[in-house]
């Protein structure tokens, strides 16, 4: 499939959802709520658990199920706090050195009003800050659209993956081509211009690899996802928290670097 095959695929109707992530990888979960500042934003599912025999915290963007769902959910696009929520189980997370595994799947955070009047870029902000330095490992699975800060509030981590029809981009297609061509039905340019696949993703090293779909055998899939997840956690979890955030800055570090090949 090309990229624009790919966006549909991860736009279809009865694609999972976040909340089916969390539902078949996490055991034992306490779903936590709210921002202690203003409220809750059902975008955003988070809470405790345990990924096999290890206590996590989990973070799962969620578009809902139907309609009625999704309006409540804006969609999957989070709000403000949604987004402090998260960064509230996080340190919570820091604070008893539980490993954060985080799935994402927006559009982008919310964009209407009430977001901008609520401090949007300021908690997406604030998330970005606060995830570079956060002392404990962070792993991020993109299962869907990886839609602009609002995708990267969540994707400051050690590990990102990717399955292999999610896409990651700093705008959605729609967006680019109404920006660049004044033409919002040239989508399929844009995306092909953007490189927003996952193949695209591991080449510029902005996530570690992909992880294959297969929904058909769904349970089997997230099997593997968690089992993947556990690997990494046993590798970053000995780390002393500088060897950790040195790892994380790195990792950032060496994104978008190119390489002609040429000795200097």
């Amino acid at each position: 499939m090309n990229a624009y095959e790919r966006l549909k695929t991860v736009r279809a109707s009865d694609r999972k959802m976040g909340s089916d992530y969390v539902n078949a990888m996490f055991t034992d979960k306490v779903i936590l709520c709210g921002d202690r500042r203003f409220g809750e934003d059902p975008a955003i599912m988070g809470g405790i658990g345990y990924l096999g025999d290890i206590p996590v915290t989990f973070i799962a963007m969620d578009k809902g199920s139907d309609l009625a769902d999704r309006m409540r959910k804006h969609f999957g696009c989070p709000m403000p706090e949604g987004y402090r929520k998260a960064l509230r189980l996080m340190k919570q997370a820091e604070k008893f050195h539980r490993p954060v595994v985080c799935i994402v799947d927006t559009l982008g955070a919310y964009p209407g009003a009430e977001g901008e009047e609520r401090g949007q870029g300021q908690a997406i902000a604030e998330n970005l800050f606060e995830m570079m330095g956060l002392k404990t490992p962070i792993i991020t699975v993109v299962v869907g659209e990886g839609g602009s800060g609002g995708a990267l509030a969540l994707a400051v981590a050690d590990r990102v993956y990717m399955l292999e029809n999610a896409v990651y981009s700093v705008i959605t297609p729609d967006g680019c081509a109404s920006i660049i061509w004044k033409d919002s039905s040239r989508v399929e340019d844009a995306t092909e211009c953007l490189h927003i696949t996952a193949e695209d993703m591991v080449k510029y090293s902005v996530a570690e690899d992909i992880i294959r779909e297969d929904f058909e055998n769904f349970d089997v899939m997230c099997a593997g996802m968690r089992d993947r997840i556990l690997h990494d956690i046993g590798e970053l979890l000995p780390l002393s928290p500088k060897k950790l955030l040195d790892g994380r800055y790195e990792r950032f570090r060496k994104i978008g670097i190119y390489d002609d090949g040429e000795t200097k």
